[in-house]
């Protein structure tokens, strides 16, 4: 397979998305993000990579093309997770003043000025449902009046070894030519996943399943973090901390590579209510466990049914749930399944899968939000093998 594929990431958050195309044998020439932090975290760990910190809108998309020395119709991929909500024609309100209404349309407005081999779109489930599907089919109407054949899967992480309950809306797009069916990755990895969203679009199914012949099992909490040092709630530490311990799983072993220690690994502090609660929380378990006259005012009235992730203690040997942009207990199952505390940014990440040497910076706030914004870099790693295959077969 080629090595010197080149792409350039639009709505690029910190790089997760560019994480994994690069894992996956991709070159990043350019990426463009509207948030500092987040552009300060991407060009900090994609080194050589052209990253321009603005408004999308206010980019000649011509003008980044001849910065790269590129001819239209040179480069091999486009990636990005554009807004795409405001989008559809049959929206029922659009205003001007909707910047949702626009950002879909920039992200084209680079794709028809580089005219790319390939086109890679990332976003939520929810897309496919959105406005009754209207959405999802103005973009593929859209990247066909511009030459591309193109198709829609929802993946699970889990799936990729990712070690948690997320999914993703996949759309990939391949120049002058129909998407052949083995344009998304086959799933490798088994997992209690179950999809809570729609799962047909015209008709066709976007979820692919692990098959009987897929004998790997998914990525554990436990083996996603398990060799990462311990800390008391609100401990920081040494910017640079030592493993707990030698690897004990190919998990471990790929996230270590050319790492020089465990960076962003600080607890974050909580308060004092909080701290308490944790203690009654057993593995597996949530708010329930916590006597009632220790429960937030706004939880003493909720059905014993409802919030099952809040003040959620993960288990051992389970998926963790999605990492969002907090890891705040009252938010979902972020307590550690051992110690008193919610997780660190580096468990956050390792959980989504960034490698140790990925580096985030800004605040903790920022770091935190960094990492549940991002794409998963193994789920990313997946597709873009994919994409990969393609493009060497149109050699």
């Amino acid at each position: 397979m080629s090595s010197d594929l080149q792409f350039i990431d639009l709505f690029a958050g910190a790089g997760g998305l560019s994480e994994g195309l690069t894992e996956a044998g991709f070159h990043s020439l350019f990426a463009n993000e509207i948030v500092p932090a987040y552009a300060r975290t991407y060009a900090y760990n994609h080194v050589g990579s052209k990253v321009v910190t603005t408004d999308i809108r206010a980019l000649d998309a011509n003008k980044v093309r001849d910065m790269l020395g590129l001819e239209r119709g040179a480069l091999d991929l486009i990636a990005g997770g554009p807004p795409c909500q405001g989008f559809s024609i049959n929206a029922p309100v659009r205003s001007a003043s909707d910047q949702r209404n626009h950002l879909f349309k920039e992200y084209l407005r680079f794709v028809e000025a580089f005219a790319p081999k390939a086109v890679l779109i990332e976003n939520v489930p929810g897309l496919v449902s959105f406005e009754c599907g209207a959405t999802l089919q103005d973009i593929l109407q859209s990247l066909a009046d511009l030459g591309y054949g193109s198709d829609v899967r929802i993946l699970g992480a889990a799936h990729y070894g990712v070690p948690q309950m997320r999914w993703r809306t996949i759309i990939i797009g391949i120049r002058g030519t129909e998407l052949p069916p083995s344009a998304f990755p086959t799933p490798i990895y088994h997992a209690p996943i179950k999809p809570n969203f729609t799962t047909t679009f015209n008709g066709k199914p976007l979820v692919t399943v692990p098959t009987s012949a897929t004998s790997a099992k998914f990525t554990t909490v436990y083996e996603a973090i398990g060799d990462l040092p311990a800390l008391s709630c609100g401990e920081k530490g040494n910017r640079v901390k030592e493993y707990a311990c030698a690897p004990f799983c190919d998990f471990q072993r790929s996230m270590r590579l050319g790492s020089a220690g465990v960076f962003n690994h600080e607890a974050p502090r909580l308060a004092k209510i909080n701290i308490e609660r944790m203690r009654f929380i057993k593995p597996g378990g949530n708010w329930t466990d916590i006597p009632f006259d220790m429960l937030p005012k706004g939880m003493q009235n909720a059905r014993r049914s409802d919030h099952t992730k809040r003040y959620g203690r993960v288990t051992k040997d389970g998926l963790a749930s999605t990492i969002l942009t907090k890891c705040d207990p009252h938010w979902g199952a972020y307590i550690h399944y051992e110690q008193d505390r919610s997780f660190t940014v580096r468990e956050a990440a390792r959980i989504q899968s960034f490698p140790d040497h990925f580096v985030f910076g800004g605040t903790t706030a920022e770091q935190f939000a960094q990492v549940g914004n991002a794409v998963p870099p193994l789920l990313a790693k997946a597709v873009g093998l994919s994409i990969q295959t393609i493009l060497d077969k149109a050699k």
